[in-house]
């Protein structure tokens, strides 16, 4: 156990020093090797292959690449464009067609960096022309991307089912009614905001029912891919996830050569995106597959179990310390590591309390992708920071009103575990 806080506190060593991650797991987990003496340092190669041999994880690289390929189609000024029209009249105008065209996106891509770097860069340029603050709308631009992780796709609910040994179709059926109350939640948050007189939002006017037709009609064909991957799923027509995604990697090449946008140039683009973003996050899987099984070796989880359980064995109270916990971790980590090292850690617990794992991983997915957009190292931040030019003080200031109504909905998934468990039930394996 002394080896094993000596681990502990090298890891966080090398995060104070802004070492990347998935360097400062493993530097920790070699330096763990090499003190305690037990193991040969083969052991960690010995760990991380057979960690990565996982059919599920074949689903992340089909849904970042269908993701980058309607980006690069551009597909998501279509999208924009209908929820412009749809919904610009109501008061918060182009801040409540942010979350609505991020909702449709959200069924193209399981990333919230794709979101808030494709589409977000478009709808903070909008909101910027039509006179919106630039910190808020960089704030709305951050909190709508985050519906990414939680509407099927997701990735990194891809990653936490393989993880906890669930199905990825009822983690992704369990994600559907938490993205859209975040939606829903976003959207009044927005609407309160511009009534209340606290951000000055300019009036657009009501669109025409020939244009809305129009502009439908124009996104219909980027609207039906979200609709593909979802009635899939509801329907049992493609055997996996991983099959569903590589039907929308397909659709969207479709697309992007019908509509004549998907060049050579755009196409190596997102194939090389895809590439970048797929290594980090499987580097991170590798790297973790060894650290978490040192904490396990050690009965950490065991450890963790019995304090826990000497506080409250209250199922309810237990996920609101594991969420508390959880949430500080986001603010100086990214998702997937988090999961790596926390859901080993967490589910025996859970187990024990009889926490139904679906509910469990929904709440820990939207727990975590909160965090990326907290200081001080939010990824989502940094995005919105270069996107629309503004400060970290100012995007967080201006974000406040938002973290009330995410942490609102973390809240309820807590209290009504049927938001999470009534999908998978009704309809999952």
């Amino acid at each position: 156990m002394t080896m094993l806080i000596v681990m502990l506190v090298i890891f966080a060593i090398l995060l104070v020093i802004e070492l990347p991650v998935a360097y400062a797991m493993l530097g920790s987990a070699v330096a763990y090797i090499l003190l305690d003496g037990t193991f040969s340092l083969t052991i960690l190669l010995q760990r991380m292959a057979p960690g990565l041999e996982s059919f599920p994880f074949l689903a992340i690289p089909t849904f970042i690449l269908a993701g980058n390929l309607m980006n690069q189609a551009g597909l998501a000024e279509r999208i924009f464009a209908f929820a412009l029209a749809l919904v610009g009249h109501i008061r918060g105008s182009l801040a409540h067609v942010n979350v609505l065209a991020s909702t449709i996106f959200a069924g193209m891509s399981g990333v919230a960096a794709a979101d808030a770097a494709g589409l977000g860069a478009i709808e903070v340029r909008a909101m910027r022309k039509a006179g919106f603050p630039a910190p808020f709308s960089a704030a709305i631009t951050a909190s709508s991307s985050i519906i990414g992780p939680i509407i099927p796709p997701s990735v990194i609910m891809v990653i936490y089912a393989v993880m906890a040994q669930v199905s990825i179709g009822d983690m992704f059926l369990a994600g559907i009614i938490p993205g859209l109350l975040m939606a829903t939640l976003l959207m009044v948050t927005v609407y309160l905001l511009a009534v209340t007189g606290r951000v000055n939002v300019p009036v657009r006017s009501r669109a025409s029912v020939g244009d809305i037709g129009r502009t439908f009609i124009r996104a219909l064909p980027a609207i039906f891919a979200p609709l593909l991957l979802i009635g899939g799923l509801l329907l049992g027509v493609v055997a996996t996830p991983t099959e569903l995604g590589a039907l929308t990697c397909a659709y969207a090449m479709v697309l992007g050569l019908f509509y004549r946008s998907l060049d050579w140039r755009r196409l190596h683009f997102a194939l090389r995106e895809t590439a970048v973003s797929c290594g980090m996050i499987l580097f991170l899987i590798a790297v973790g597959i060894p650290f978490g099984w040192i904490i396990a070796v050690n009965n950490l989880p065991a450890i963790l179990t019995e304090s826990i359980l000497g506080i409250s064995a209250d199922p309810l109270t237990v996920l609101l310390i594991v969420a508390g916990g959880l949430f500080i971790a986001g603010m100086v980590m990214e998702p997937t590591p988090i999961l790596l090292i926390a859901v080993p850690m967490l589910y025996p617990l859970i187990q024990t309390v009889g926490i139904d794992p679906i509910q469990f991983g929904v709440v820990v997915v939207l727990t975590v992708v909160i965090g990326i957009t907290t200081p001080p190292v939010g990824m989502i931040l940094f995005i919105m920071m270069d996107v629309a030019k503004v400060s970290m003080r100012e995007l967080c200031v201006a974000l406040a009103p938002f973290y009330l109504s995410l942490l609102a909905l973390l809240g309820l998934l807590i209290l009504i575990p049927e938001l999470t468990t009534f999908l998978p039930n009704l309809l999952g394996g």
